[in-house]
């Protein structure tokens, strides 16, 4: 998958009123594989993860890579949010080359319906115009999954198309100025 771009990371941690966007650190790892393994927060995702496999296989310092931000709240991660390129083989693109910038996010069941999440992801999401200013972010969601369909709408995204993926229909959306070719 191509990288972001001319993008320097890790950025400096980002804060919001009641979060840090930052890099992913070794006391991390148990809630990486809460994530991975926990039935409520992979509903949408494929399902859960075998824990005692996710133990073997996690790194020390898991999630450190371009893009990803581990959410913070009061020195414990609650999530992470990633800005990735999302791959041309993929359907939902709104640009011709594909390869366009794509919004994920996950939290711990604990950390929902708080607003952390349309918090963090507003956050990434800025710190994104402001380093490749211009470029378009797209999310892809199950229709089936009201938090993220009202996520998206809260953050700003648009949709361009529905499509069958993995089973199951699929909501695809833009956010920014440009205009879907789609």
């Amino acid at each position: 998958m191509p990288e972001l771009g001319p993008v320097a990371w890790p950025p400096a941690p980002i804060r919001t009123e009641r979060l840090v966007l930052r890099e992913s650190e070794a006391r991390d790892r148990a809630a990486f594989i809460e994530l991975f393994a926990s039935p409520e927060v992979r509903t949408y995702l494929g399902g859960p993860q075998p824990r005692d496999e996710l133990e073997r296989a996690v790194p020390e310092v898991p999630g450190r890579r371009l893009g990803l931000f581990v959410i913070d709240l009061d020195g414990a991660m609650i999530g992470m949010v990633a800005l990735d390129r999302r791959d041309a083989e993929r359907p939902g693109h709104v640009r011709p080359d594909a390869g366009e910038a794509e919004l994920g996010y996950t939290f711990l069941p604990e950390a929902w319906g708080c607003g952390y999440a349309a918090e963090a992801c507003a956050a990434a999401l800025d710190w994104f115009a402001n380093v490749l200013p211009g470029e378009p972010v797209v999310l892809c969601t199950q229709t089936a999954n009201d938090r993220s369909m009202r996520l998206a709408a809260k953050l700003g995204f648009t949709e361009v198309e529905r499509f069958e993926e993995y089973g199951a229909e699929q909501w695809f959306g833009v956010r920014s100025s440009l205009t879907p070719s789609g």
